[in-house]
């Protein structure tokens, strides 16, 4: 099935549901949720996937999975998607929050047969044998670290949200306090008890996610000019650390692990 919506075929007695989907640069899917589990694959561009717990980058030729009656907000930057919707009762192990998985070679060529299935295609033969191959090499994932927190108090939430939409390389600790009117140390306290990390490692990590995109455009040294690092060298082995794959791998006309 292509460009086909959900609401169209969730009624339809299969466990997996194949959709692929082809989208406008740009283009926003506003807060929605589905019944049903998500694996969405993006075959080309950028996936920014939101919840109210945080935010997610999804690279080229990766994937993420959404849980069942999770609400979100995926943004598309040159995206054609290939999804499964799938009966949370066909998947117990899935998880409980959004999660950012490698799409080896396998994988990807079982949904690129996938989303040519008919909505009731046949459970018996090769359409049911790739339609349960699927959800066995998913759970075989491993995550990815492709991901920030968001704190659950709206303050903390909106300060991050902004500075993910235009993440400043200056912005300073005591600049976020000031907006949120308290003491720098009550501050830096309360948003490492909401993310897990201090306000400095999470801007720095939320600006690592935001070069992803602009890696698709230009070259390693312009993107980390771009956020905020002093040469290619530092950028490269600030990404490196953070992904476990240097920039050049995601840069403007190579393809990712898992690419041919």
């Amino acid at each position: 099935m292509r460009n086909v919506p959900l609401a169209e075929v969730d009624h339809v007695d299969r466990a997996v549901l194949p959709i692929g989907t082809d989208y406008a640069p740009g283009h926003v899917l506003d807060w929605h949720e589905h019944r049903r589990a998500q694996f969405l694959y993006g075959a080309t561009g950028v996936m920014a996937v939101d919840t109210a717990e945080g935010a997610w980058t999804v690279p080229p030729e990766r994937a993420v999975l959404i849980p069942p009656a999770t609400r979100h907000r995926v943004r598309m930057l040159g995206v054609s998607t290939r999804s499964l919707y799938i009966e949370p009762h066909a998947v117990p192990w899935w998880p409980t929050t959004c999660t950012v998985v490698d799409v080896p070679p396998l994988l990807r060529e079982l949904l690129l047969a996938a989303v040519e299935f008919e909505a009731d295609y046949s459970l018996s033969g090769r359409s049911g044998s790739i339609a349960a191959l699927l959800l066995y090499e998913i759970a075989e994932r491993a995550p990815l670290p492709f991901h920030v927190g968001i704190p659950a108090s709206a303050d903390l939430a909106g300060l991050c949200r902004a500075y993910l939409a235009a993440p400043d390389p200056d912005a300073t600790n005591a600049a976020w306090a000031a907006r949120t009117a308290m003491s720098e140390r009550a501050f830096t306290r309360r948003f490492r008890a909401e993310t897990g990390d201090s306000p400095a490692v999470w801007r720095g990590r939320a600006r690592l996610l935001a070069a992803l995109p602009l890696l698709r455009t230009a070259s390693v040294s312009e993107v980390g000019a771009r956020i905020g690092y002093s040469s290619p060298a530092a950028f490269t082995a600030a990404f490196t650390r953070a992904f476990g794959l240097p920039p050049s791998r995601f840069a403007a006309g190579r393809r990712g692990v898992g690419g041919s």
